[in-house]
């Protein structure tokens, strides 16, 4: 809303909450209908043939092995990439690495086999056991054993907002990321074919870490972010994976970081950077501005090929798991 009110045309990919009916579906079946699909819909309906992509968490992930894949084939539509707390090298997982293990790992997929997708409840209490003092026996003892309402906090409700993840993808995400590492090595996996390469991505990138980030440690996502050939701007936003992201431009609630050059280790980096006291959303609009067209007539939503089906925000983000479930 707010990249809407500084006048960018924007798009937004609403994920469906998969289900054991697309248990076969692949990360080739996420970049094509996805990624693909989308920056296809954006040039038939803007009529722009260059066009600023942003991913966050896996979808940033995606989104590189996206750029990648399009450039081996020598589609270049994809002017910019902004990762938000992204990871391309899983050598340092964060405190999700607790959860994976010798031992873990075939209960996981048994987990998944048996169901056809890994449980987003499951991902849910996993996450939330990382941070359990905040943000899981905090529950029990306020509302519980004092007897208090929960006070409201939007960030929470979206958090609980559980998404699955079908069984291929999921299975093949966690061995070659997670396990193996694959992505970072040169050809390390292969999508519909092709190997992936994240050192051709030449493009302006933007990455965005957070300093209290638990799932994507913010020196692992800068390691990532030297994994790419262009240029590239890190920045350091205070607080963590979602707060720290969401930090609204007016508010500015956390600083952020910045440094113009992109030495060898994260601590050099650190040295070198510079504390902004306001949200790394200006940042990032002055970033996009200048690397954006000129400004064009307001568009209104649909077309003659792509009609409105619903309201913003769509239907899937609408769809809670537990009531998925129950139909």
């Amino acid at each position: 809303r707010w990249l809407v009110d500084q006048g960018y045309s924007v798009f937004m990919v609403s994920w469906v909450n998969p289900d054991a009916e697309l248990a076969t579906k692949t990360i080739e079946n996420y970049m094509r209908d996805g990624v693909i699909a989308a920056v296809d819909v954006v040039e038939s309906v803007t009529e722009e043939s260059k066009i600023n992509v942003v991913g966050y968490c896996v979808g940033g992930t995606l989104l590189g092995i996206t750029q990648s894949y399009m450039q081996s084939h020598k589609d270049y539509r994809i002017k910019t990439l902004t990762f938000l707390t992204t990871l391309f090298d899983f050598s340092e997982p964060g405190e999700l690495g607790n959860y994976i293990s010798e031992q873990s790992l075939p209960l996981i997929e048994q987990f998944t086999n048996n169901k056809g997708y890994f449980d987003g409840r499951v991902l849910s209490v996993s996450f939330s056991l990382l941070r359990e003092n905040n943000l899981f026996w905090s529950f029990f003892v306020n509302n519980y054993l004092k007897g208090k309402d929960s006070i409201p906090f939007d960030i929470l409700y979206w958090n609980s907002d559980s998404t699955n993840i079908p069984r291929d993808i999921f299975l093949y995400y966690l061995h070659n990321m997670y396990v193996e590492n694959n992505l970072i090595k040169d050809g390390g996996i292969e999508v519909a074919g092709t190997p992936i390469h994240l050192g051709d991505i030449n493009v302006p990138c933007y990455f965005l870490a957070t300093a209290s980030d638990h799932i994507v440690l913010w020196s692992a996502a800068y390691r990532s972010a030297r994994c790419v050939s262009g240029k590239v701007r890190f920045v350091l936003a205070g607080s963590g994976h979602v707060a720290g992201v969401v930090n609204p431009a007016e508010k500015g609630k956390y600083p952020y970081w910045i440094n113009s050059e992109m030495p060898e280790s994260h601590q050099e980096w650190q040295l070198g950077a510079t504390q902004k006291d306001s949200s790394w959303w200006k940042d990032w609009d002055r970033w996009l501005k200048s690397r954006s067209g000129g400004k064009v007539a307001g568009r209104e939503p649909g077309t003659e090929k792509f009609p409105v089906i619903d309201e913003a925000p769509g239907r899937y983000v609408k769809v809670r798991l537990e009531k998925s479930l129950e139909e």
